[in-house]
């Protein structure tokens, strides 16, 4: 059922393209609003400067976005997306060394930004009823009698009035619709923020042809250190060698609160400080395609509209405009896409879109980004240098900064030898369930207590913690994998 005449989509990014495929089928016109000129094919652009860092499209992400574009996981894949399996494809170095290569529950797709978004422009086009205007700037929104009536725009041919039955904005961090509201009468929303001084660089480079025998790995990880003596910076970076379409990888090196390499010198100097060798080894066995990219704004932000008392009709928030996150964790356009997706199940059921529509969709889309978002604050909350709403007292940000990082190790180690600790990890990592229901399953539990209880007298089934000064072991620690080896 069609519940209105036109829908507005403010941004063309990912949060973008995915909501404007939830709104088609309800709306007879739907318009997406974008301020740049987007490339026909996989490039960069000014509106993305994330895009020149890697992406991860975790499970629930790709289910979402699959469900309202469908073939889209396959037409990634088809146009170079890797479809991986982290523990047996990437190379992890955590706590004293090396982890073992063995099968898991997690896969991925790797792929670079503009892919992702390119494909997704592709299958936005293939739509009849869903038109992408270009170079186009939103100026404002036009609201009366507690509803938002239409948006006001720069377009190259002058300005414009755009009347819509429903305004969606996907503009991200930088979105000004909150100031409008405000302007409009709207009381200004609450805002929790966590900015834990995240700063990450990252270079790309064309990987050599053939490959080194060595190199198994498709994926490199060196996780920062849990040791508390003296060591160099570089081995606080959390690291990334990363594979994407044509034969590309991104290196990428961030920390929370350190100093980042700006320079291309700066950073070859400090991809050689790194926990092993091998990750600036496999820089220089490759052909550097670009500068040094280096970004800061970084920090979780949730704008908190579900607590307005009345949410405005005829709007609605997706993607970093309502629930920005620390990128490291990999979760913004998972978390787009689940709520574009969200939006759409909503849509379905809906009579109209009256202010009690409105109001449950945020009430639910809520429920959703505190899965992400409890994520994000496990980890960020511990460091000193942390800032925001969400900053904890100093005793407990000591505590967390003690327990998380052993707790994360714990899990991962533990995921190594159980199947059912490894298929609820997976799960938690791709946001189809939260940490609390993880921790609060007993079979979990009970598989955490052997680990330890197993660590303690010295009998691992699957060993762990190689030399991380050597290449990173190549043998299969898979139950039948070894089961066959020793036949």
């Amino acid at each position: 059922m069609k519940l209105g005449k036109t829908a507005v989509v403010l941004g063309g990014s990912a949060a973008g393209l995915c909501t404007a495929g939830a709104l088609s089928p309800y709306f007879d016109q739907v318009l997406v609003l974008e301020r740049d000129e987007l490339p026909a094919e996989a490039e960069h652009r000014r509106g993305v400067p994330q895009s020149k860092h890697p992406h991860f499209l975790l499970n629930s992400g790709r289910r979402a976005i699959t469900a309202l574009f469908p073939g889209f996981e396959d037409d990634l894949t088809a146009a170079g997306g890797l479809h991986l399996m982290p523990s047996m494809d990437a190379a992890y170095l955590d706590r004293e060394g090396w982890s073992a290569r063995k099968r898991s529950a997690m896969t991925m797709v790797y792929s670079s930004r503009i892919l992702i978004e390119r494909v997704l422009r592709d299958k936005v086009r293939e739509l009849s009823n869903v038109d992408i205007r270009e170079r186009v700037a939103v100026r404002g929104l036009a609201a009366s009698a507690g509803a938002v009536t239409g948006v006001e725009i720069a377009a190259p041919a002058g300005e414009e009035h755009l009347a819509a039955d429903f305004v969606v904005d996907a503009m991200g961090r930088g979105s000004a619709v909150a100031n409008w509201l405000v302007a409009a009468g709207w009381p200004e929303p609450e805002v929790r923020t966590l900015d834990a001084k995240v700063t990450y660089t990252s270079r790309w480079y064309e990987l050599p042809e053939p490959r080194p025998e060595s190199w198994w790995w498709q994926h490199l990880v060196l996780m920062p250190t849990q040791d508390r003596g003296r060591h160099p910076a570089e081995h606080e970076f959390l690291v990334n060698f990363f594979p994407i379409e044509g034969d590309r990888a991104i290196a990428c090196m961030g920390s929370w609160g350190l100093e980042m390499p700006r320079t291309t010198d700066a950073f070859v100097e400090s991809a050689r400080r790194t926990r092993t060798p091998l990750f600036a080894a496999a820089m220089d066995r490759c052909a550097p395609t670009s500068e040094v990219h280096l970004t800061r704004s970084t920090g979780n932000r949730w704008r908190r509209y579900d607590r307005w008392r009345n949410p405005p009709r005829g709007l609605a928030f997706v993607g970093d405009s309502i629930c920005a996150f620390n990128p490291f964790y990999a979760q913004g356009i998972s978390s787009a896409a689940g709520s574009a997706l969200l939006l759409r199940e909503h849509l379905a059921r809906a009579a109209s879109l009256d202010a009690g529509f409105c109001a449950r969709f945020l009430t639910a889309q809520r429920d959703l980004l505190e899965v992400p978002w409890t994520l994000a604050m496990a980890r960020d909350r511990g460091y000193e240098c942390a800032e925001g709403t969400e900053r904890l007292p100093a005793w407990q940000r000591r505590l967390l900064a003690a327990v998380s990082a052993p707790a994360f190790s714990l899990i991962v180690g533990a995921a190594r030898e159980d199947d059912v600790v490894d298929e609820h990890f997976a799960k938690v990592f791709n946001l189809d369930e939260s940490l609390g229901e993880m921790m609060r399953n007993p079979r979990v539990l009970a598989g955490l207590a052997r680990y330890c209880v197993r660590s303690l007298l010295g009998r691992h089934r699957v060993p762990f913690g190689f030399d991380p000064q050597a290449e990173p072991p190549a043998t299969d620690y898979s139950p039948s994998a070894a089961t066959a080896a020793a036949r």
